[in-house]
Parts: C-alpha cells; sequence; structure tokens
C-alpha cells in the first residue's frame, strides 16, 4: 500500500515511515527540502531515478520503499497532489515546533499557519484526486483541552480557550473537511531517547538536578513511541475509527510522580523542584502551556475500538527505553 506521510522527517515521521517501510509498504514523504536518496526497509541508500517534475527520487527496497517528495504547503496544491491518488492513506504531521522558540506574535502566527495551511492544501488534494484515499489520519494534540486539573480529558470534552487549544481546534477543523474518513490523533508527551521531550529532560537528572517542575501537581499525558507508531497503523486499518483519538497511555501521571519514575530509570535522585516562576521568565507563556500545566487525557476511544497499548506503565516504558533504546543508565 502507498502512504503518503507530510511532516515524515521529523521525530515521529521519521519513525513511523521506518515501521512502514519494514512491513512493506509504499511510503512517501512530502518535504518542504525537496527531493532526496531513497531508502528500502533496511535504511540503505537506494538508486536515484528521476521522477520528472514531482521532485522525486527513489528506488524499491527489498521489503517497501521510501521517497520524498518536494512540496510547498501553502494552502493550496501543487505538482505533489498527484501522489494522493491512489494512496492507500495520508498521514499529516506537519507542522513548527511548538518548543522551538519563545512564543512571540510572529512565532504564534508561524505555528498556526504552518497547521492549517499544509492541512488545508491535503485537504484540497484529497478533493481534487481522482481516487481518493481512504483515510486522512491528521495531527493534533492534547493541547485541544487546554489547561486542566485532575478532571479526566476523554475524546469528546470541549476544547479549551488558551493558544494551544485554539491551533488544534482550527487545525482539526480543517482536517474533518476532507472527504474521507479523518482520524485526528491528539498526541501526548511522546517517550523515545533520539528525540521529542525525553532528552531535554535528561541534562538536570544527569546531573543530580533533577525534579517536578513548578508545582509538580499538574498531568503529564505520555506515551511510548512504539505505541504511537501502532496507534496510528491501527487507525489507518481499522474503519471504525474516525474522528478524534487521544494517543495517550492508559495511565496519566502527575509530573511529580513522572520525575520520579524518570529518576529511577536513570538512578538518579529526583527531588529538586524547578520554580515555576523561574520557568515563566525564561520562557515566557510556553511554560505555562508545555510545563507548568497539563491534561489529564486517557484513550477511551481507542481502548473502546480494541486498541491493545504495549506500555500502560510510566516505569516500564522508561526502562525499556533506558534498558534497550540506548546505554543503560549507570549504577
Amino acid at each position: 500500500m502507498k502512504i503518503v506521510i507530510a511532516g515524515g522527517t521529523g521525530f515521529l515521521g521519521r519513525a513511523l515511515a521506518s515501521a512502514l517501510v519494514g512491513e512493506g509498504q509504499e511510503v512517501v514523504i512530502l518535504t518542504r527540502r525537496g527531493s532526496r536518496g531513497s531508502r528500502g526497509s533496511q535504511g540503505s541508500q537506494g538508486s536515484q531515478g528521476s521522477q520528472g517534475s514531482r521532485g522525486s527520487q527513489g528506488s524499491q527496497g527489498s521489503q517497501g520503499s521510501r521517497r520524498f517528495v518536494a512540496w510547498t504547503p501553502d494552502g493550496a496544491t501543487g505538482p505533489w497532489a498527484s501522489e494522493i491518488a491512489g494512496a492507500g492513506a495520508i498521514v499529516n504531521l506537519a507542522g513548527e515546533s511548538i518548543a522551538g522558540r519563545r512564543w512571540s506574535r510572529a512565532q504564534k502566527g508561524r505555528i498556526l499557519d504552518s497547521r492549517v495551511l499544509a492541512t488545508r492544501s491535503l485537504v484540497a488534494a484529497i478533493a481534487a484526486a481522482r481516487t481518493s484515499p481512504p483515510v486522512f489520519v491528521s495531527g493534533s494534540a492534547v493541547g485541544y483541552y487546554g489547561p486542566l486539573g485532575e478532571e479526566i480529558a476523554t475524546e469528546d470534552r470541549q476544547p479549551g480557550n488558551d493558544f494551544l487549544a485554539r491551533v488544534c481546534s482550527q487545525w482539526e477543523a480543517e482536517a474533518m473537511s476532507a472527504a474521507t474518513r479523518v482520524v485526528c490523533i491528539r498526541t501526548g508527551i511522546v517517550l523515545e531517547r533520539d528525540g521529542g521531550a525525553l532528552p531535554k529532560m535528561l541534562p538536570p537528572f544527569w546531573f543530580g538536578a533533577g525534579g517536578p517542575v513548578g508545582s509538580g501537581r499538574q498531568y503529564w499525558p505520555w506515551i511510548h513511541r512504539q505505541d504511537w507508531i501502532d496507534l496510528v497503523r491501527w487507525a489507518i486499518q481499522t474503519p471504525a475509527v474516525s474522528g478524534p483519538i487521544n494517543a495517550t497511555a492508559p495511565n496519566p501521571v502527575t509530573n511529580a510522580v513522572f520525575a520520579k519514575a524518570l529518576g529511577r530509570a536513570l538512578r538518579r535522585p529526583a527531588f529538586l523542584p524547578t520554580p515555576g516562576f523561574a520557568l515563566k521568565l525564561l520562557l515566557g507563556e510556553m511554560a505555562d502551556a508545555l510545563l507548568l500545566s497539563g491534561q489529564r487525557a486517557v484513550p477511551v476511544k481507542a481502548e473502546r475500538l480494541g486498541f491493545t497499548f504495549t506500555f500502560e506503565d510510566l516505569d516500564d516504558a522508561l526502562r525499556t527505553i533506558f534498558t534497550f533504546g540506548g546505554v543503560a543508565p549507570a549504577a
């Protein structure tokens, strides 16, 4: 099956693409960076062949294939849109990082526009395709719910009213206008050694200065990356799945509990808190949205429809990451 991934060069997209190639799928990655060499399922460099105006290069691997196609996600279509026709699924992960820069007005505009315009381009391409893909899986985030306390957030909860909630609401609204089955993946904190939030948390722990941030009472909905990949693949393959899905483990924990679990996994202390006011001075509004507040989001819909998580317990997930996903921590 041919699967088109927009935003397939990031932390989640790369891993998803590799998993799909490994199971024999033809993966087409839409990227702003233009054409690249393609790789088969073993990640080796393939022979290069011109694909004409689409700007892609690729070769068939022993199981699956991966090739890159240039696109401009500006709300309209382009030559890249020919890849949409006949695809078995479209996965949309495109968007400016929310943690890359301090949230100036201009940066907020980039965060919003990069998601809305990319999604609008894909929806337009789906509408124009002679043969529409049967499913459109589009990114979102648990930030949809806004800052919450201990109240549990299931998929039927109304959106919040802060910046990230408004971004996610507009992002999902664009996706839901697609003329096919749509699944919006509301992702929590994705855990793995090679990217995302986890590596940024490690330095204080390595130096014995790890601990909770702010009050530590805010909930951090987490998910192991392998479960996130499996959830997306399951959403593609399961016709009963549509609308929003919480991509979070069944057992969200408070930040204080998360810090203790990370300390155990690293065999480091985890008792020195980072004051909330210091984070606000350093990061501004971003600190409140990403670190000092949270959502007790649970995957009610996924579990009801039959998805089974491999990592339901945070200690198990972190132990696997630091034992098998990289060098085991020193005693």
